[in-house]
């Protein structure tokens, strides 16, 4: 067997839309300004819920957590996506490919158990809520929150060493935007039937039973909600649980559609659309949805804005 041609490549080409260049200015500015709006307003609501005293609830909790990650996946995306569209060759080390790879699906993977705690915050919270605060106690919320991290992780570790092993022949175009598991896999010069079928059977543990247990806990809550009596507390439920289905909506929709479907050249382009979706629009939207349908979040911003300009004067 030809030991070089196995041999680990220095560097990947990321080819993105690189077969149409008049691409490459529109979106620059999308994606530069995306991502600061991104670390704007996550950073926004880490702050604001750390510092108001309000928001210290086991929701918030985990919208901090949220925040968190989806401010550490964009940057681990969207700087190198920026440097590669300014360049001619549009190159990432070995090591940069091993430690995006990793890391943006270490925190992909945690979001998708998140989204089902938070929901099942959001189930407690309105389907007994006598007994939320002695169910959703702050050790139980660390423990959850925990798991969620620990699971993401170990699901990266697994994932990442399964594709990093497959030998690749000398190839090292990678035909996406970021170095990511199914555009890894089509390098490889083996059969990757094996490595898909496991990469199927994680994506349905982490997407679709997430996804399963969501939109049950959400029938449980619609069914609580439409037996309120008053319509301020309709509203206020229905308010505070839109806003977190419609990030669940936006997020596991786009997952499951570049996870789940067969493998298809002709969905190349839309897939590396989708990608962009859930890597760089939902981070930006997730701040905007919970603090444009919220209004302890807007009446926090309000407060800490009042007492910033109370200090200054």
């Amino acid at each position: 067997m030809n030991r070089i041609n196995e041999s680990v490549p220095q560097e990947f080409i990321l080819l993105g839309f690189s077969d149409r260049p008049w691409l490459e200015l529109p979106l620059f500015v999308v994606f530069l300004i995306s991502y600061i709006l991104t670390i704007l307003g996550n950073l926004a609501i880490i702050v604001v819920s750390r510092l108001d005293s309000k928001l210290h609830t086991p929701m918030y909790f985990f919208l901090t957590n949220l925040s968190l990650l989806d401010l550490c996946y964009t940057t681990s995306i969207v700087p190198q996506m920026l440097v590669n569209i300014c360049s001619i060759r549009k190159v990432i080390s070995y090591g940069g490919c091993v430690a995006q790879l990793f890391i943006s699906l270490a925190l992909g993977s945690t979001e998708c158990l998140l989204l089902a705690v938070m929901s099942f915050d959001r189930f407690v919270a309105i389907c007994r809520p006598l007994c939320y605060s002695i169910i959703m106690h702050q050790r139980l919320c660390l423990q959850l929150a925990a798991i969620s991290w620990v699971s993401g992780f170990s699901n990266s570790v697994l994932q990442s060493t399964l594709t990093l092993q497959m030998p690749l022949c000398g190839h090292k175009e990678v035909d996406h935007f970021f170095c990511e598991v199914p555009a890894l896999l089509k390098l490889s010069c083996v059969d990757t039937t094996a490595n898909e079928a496991e990469l199927f059977f994680i994506s349905v543990l982490f997407l679709l039973i997430p996804v399963t247990l969501i939109l049950i806990s959400y029938a449980c809550i619609v069914q609580a909600v439409l037996r309120i009596h008053s319509v301020e507390g309709r509203r206020k439920a229905f308010g505070t649980c839109g806003s977190h289905l419609i990030v669940v909506s936006l997020f596991y929709g786009t997952a499951i559609y570049m996870y789940l479907q067969p493998p298809s050249p002709a969905s190349k382009d839309r897939g590396k659309m989708v990608s962009l979706f859930y890597g760089i629009i939902t981070p930006i939207l997730n701040p905007l949805i919970y603090t444009l349908r919220n209004k302890d979040v807007k009446g926090a911003f309000k407060r800490l804005i009042a007492r910033i300009f109370l200090i200054k004067k």
